[in-house]
């Protein structure tokens, strides 16, 4: 990463810190553009010798930036967190608000992140909306990952293979695109896109943004790898400064050491408990203290990675030697030599008496494993409870499928402390495992280095099947076996995945995903019981004698004999491919897989006026249940045929049901009738009537799904209120032109109920206030009320708050983020 002066030219730092810091980059060239990594070959012995596309960042500029900010927009000698540190030395200097005083948790912060990553599911739109953006190429670099399209249904081989032939047309537009404006393309089983960062294209001290929340794991380099919507990804790719509301910083202290059968995931999942689903919003969780200097880089990762299931904006780690050393076995000596000066200048880590908005303090030595779940990643269970946990709920005592690996689980760590526990199985005469036990590779780095060491060949004898390097099971991609009854039967799964919703792995409401570290359900596989605790419980063997696992033995992190690339056709790609302007990018007007966008309409310039509510929505309302997965993912490139599922998993309060909504379109004196979601929508659309929806908390956690926000605005969608919002999906609204708007009195949601189903116009909102807001005319903190009307009852007037930046403001009046991009082309 070259992070050039706004002059052109580097410019000399006078602090001895800087200086040191400034090492690391002389021999960079000057003839790089702004922010372009430079390429490095491996040279560390052991480490794989290819070219890999990451080079040193330029942590000189990095450096001036931050100088500048503290002189500028800071109190005088403000100590400041890792994560302050990172963001600050991201500032764009030339916007209007570059010598305003930042204030943690107020106001926006604009920012020019390093590098984008998009995987092969939401890189669709992502791609679709840049092309209306008519850049010839993008700003920074870009990589696309092919691991969402790939199912879980036969072997490895067998299943990419039919990826290919299923997805050939997505596939090829991703190639074309990737080739037109110079984005690194990995193709289907290449692995998932969260290994891939890490084992490539993550760099302590640098910012970078995923599409959906599919990067947070590379937190685990001492990076702020931050979740959006593919908006937001077009904003970087095309050169823009990216907004971000500054977060609040949430201190994690880690003191002891962990140990037996307590890992990195049980740290994560004790943390979700504390936190819930939406304790984390709008901050960046930031761990200091001892503890960190005693876990590996991959296990820092994973902790990152379900960072996102609490709601943060992003986690990461101050800069260890345990980074520095996978950076080095990972191929990029030079990275690991310029973080090494860069942290002992003091960037990489946060300064003396830095001040957290709070703290938790965790000690690694006490800490118990976990089990989180059902149906939500922040139900967390110590192990030793878990057994009366199953016992109060009458649980069935079975588990049907262990899974391990995926984007959280899949490191060289993980797989073999896994095999440990298979081999203790298989010298103690235990055997095959009675649970079905699949194993997700994270990568084909990590496949080839696992089969090669022997790790595979342990796990497969304990009756383990190898999936490809990809999402799979935990995407939804899993073609699970079965008769019909049993796909629809309650039963219950163990896995090592980050998130659990309902229906979300295989399409059955009743199945039951628990949440644990590989090494906990390696060991439960083998009891095929929800009950068992491995750490206290027997097993019988056949030869009759009871059979105790012991924790899984230490292994080093890292392979001794280094890591293996693999199979050639998934060995990186160039590091800086050049767009070639000539390629054609074709999508067929008859596709049902791609279709070409129409920009949004701009604002009317008035009011919300009569806006029909379709429908209130209780409890948890995730991605998942307003946009699913599964067989939907065929659809990410074609808005209209994937908002067939917009909230068809949503609970309306005015019906008590799931997926339906009254239909008040067809006019006076007509009386309701109830349909589903989509079909509703559609035929307010088509009448011309504006509709909103109302929402309970946290709406829209889970993965970003930048769809969840197409999907209602092209259906028609002006408007969502709720409780409170998760924060991507509050920025994609915004993105594409819809009012995101919250209760003042959360209390107030309960008051919007319809009373009179059989009226023929149900319950309608205006606006009083939003003309003066989108007009720009009072401050951000501007309340706007909410008239309530439906026939018979007396009108309800409730106050309700925006978080519109001025920017933002100016996504809402064009009709969409994107709208603009284009105006300024």
């Amino acid at each position: 990463m070259l992070l050039a002066h706004p002059s052109g030219r580097r410019r000399c730092l006078h602090a001895t810190a800087a200086t040191a810091a400034a090492a690391a980059t002389r021999s960079l060239s000057h003839s790089h553009a702004r922010r372009r990594l430079a390429t490095v070959a491996a040279t560390t012995p052991g480490a794989v010798h290819h070219t890999r596309p990451v080079g040193p960042p330029n942590y000189a500029a990095l450096f001036e930036t931050l100088t500048a900010v503290r002189k500028t927009r800071l109190p005088p000698s403000q100590a400041l967190t890792l994560a302050e540190k990172i963001l600050y030395s991201h500032l764009t200097p030339t916007t209007p608000a570059a010598h305003t005083p930042i204030r943690r948790g107020d106001g926006y912060l604009k920012l020019s992140p390093d590098r984008v990553a998009m995987q092969d599911a939401s890189a669709q739109m992502a791609l679709l909306q840049f092309m209306l953006a008519k850049r010839p190429t993008t700003a920074v670099p870009t990589s696309i990952h092919c691991d969402h399209l790939i199912p879980a249904a036969h072997s490895a081989d067998a299943d990419v293979a039919d990826s290919k032939n299923a997805n050939a047309e997505i596939y090829d537009f991703l190639q074309h695109a990737a080739r037109k404006y110079g984005i690194a393309f990995w193709p289907p089983g290449a692995g998932i896109i969260h290994q891939i960062v890490l084992e490539n294209y993550a760099a302590p001290g640098t910012l970078m943004l995923g599409t959906d929340s599919h990067t947070p794991n590379a937190g685990g380099l001492g990076m702020l790898a931050i979740g959006v919507g593919g908006a937001d990804a077009v904003d970087a790719m095309a050169g823009i400064p990216w907004e971000l509301k500054a977060p609040s910083v949430l201190g994690i202290k880690l003191t002891g050491q962990l140990s037996g059968w307590t890992s990195p995931k049980d740290v994560i999942l004790h943390i979700a408990g504390r936190l819930t689903v939406r304790g984390g919003t709008n901050h960046i969780i930031e761990y200091f203290g001892p503890g960190c200097e005693t876990l590996s880089c991959t296990g820092m990762a994973t902790i990152c990675n379900m960072g996102a299931e609490v709601g943060a904006t992003t986690s990461t780690f101050p800069y260890t030697q345990a980074m520095s050393a996978y950076l080095r076995a990972t191929g990029r000596a030079a990275v690991a030599d310029g973080a090494d000066t860069a942290s002992r200048a003091g960037f990489l880590s946060a300064d003396a008496n830095a001040r957290y908005d709070s703290v938790i303090e965790i000690d690694l030595s006490t800490l118990e494993p976990h089990i989180n779940g059902p149906f939500t990643p922040d139900l967390a269970t110590p192990l030793s409870k878990f057994k009366d946990l199953v016992v109060e709920n009458k649980w069935k005592d079975e588990i049907q499928v262990a899974l391990i690996g995926s984007c959280t689980n899949s490191s060289y760590e993980d797989m073999r402390r896994a095999a440990d526990l298979a081999q203790q199985a298989a010298d103690g005469g235990l055997g095959a495992t009675v649970s079905q036990f699949l194993v997700t590779p994270g990568s084909e780095q990590i496949r080839a280095t696992i089969e090669r060491d022997g790790v595979t060949a342990t796990l497969e004898k304990a009756s383990g099947q190898m999936l490809s390097n990809s999402c799979g099971p935990c995407i939804g991609q899993w073609k699970r076996g079965g008769s019909e009854s049993e796909s629809k039967s309650e039963n219950a799964i163990l896995s090592s995945f980050n998130r659990n919703f309902r229906s979300r792995n295989d399409g059955n409401a009743k199945t039951m995903n628990f949440l644990a570290s590989p090494e906990i359900v390696t060991a439960m596989a083998f009891s095929g019981r929800l009950t068992f605790n491995p750490m206290t419980d027997t097993l019988p063997t056949a030869s009759g004698r009871e059979f105790r696992f012991k924790p899984p033995q230490p292994v080093t992190s890292l392979p001794v004999k280094g890591f293996t690339p693999g199979r050639k056709e998934y060995l990186p790609p160039p590091p800086a491919p050049r767009p070639d302007p000539s390629t054609e990018i074709s999508v067929s007007p008859t596709s049902t897989r791609l279709q070409l966008l129409k920009p949004f309409a701009p604002w009317n310039g008035q009011e919300y006026t009569d806006v029909q509510v379709l429908g209130k929505f209780i409890g948890k309302c995730t991605t998942d249940h307003i946009s699913a997965a599964g067989p939907w993912l065929k659809y990410k490139g074609h808005l209209e045929n994937i908002s067939e599922n917009t909230l068809i998993g949503a609970h309306n309060d005015f019906t008590d049901a799931v997926n339906r909504v009254h239909d008040f379109s067809r006019g006076a004196g007509a009386a309701a009738v109830v349909g589903s979601v989509p079909e509703v929508a559609k035929r307010y659309k088509e009448a011309g009537k504006p509709w909103c929806i109302v929402a309970s908390w946290n709406y829209g956690e889970g993965s970003a799904r930048e769809h969840a926000a197409l999907q209602p605005r092209y259906l028609g969608c002006g408007m969502i209120i709720a409780q409170s919002f998760a924060r991507i999906h509050e920025t994609n609204l915004k993105k594409q032109g819809v009012l995101p708007l919250t209760f003042v009195d959360p209390a107030d949601y309960d008051r919007i109920s319809l009373l009179n189903a059989s009226s023929s116009s149900g319950i309608r909102v205006s606006t009083r206030g939003a003309v003066r807001v989108l007009n720009g005319d009072v401050v951000d903190s501007f309340e706007i009320e909410l008239i309530v009307r439906q026939d018979g009852c007396e009108d309800i007037v409730i106050r309700v708050a925006h978080s519109l930046s001025a920017d933002q403001i100016g996504w809402i009046r064009a009709g969409s983020a994107l709208n603009l991009i284009a105006a300024s082309a």
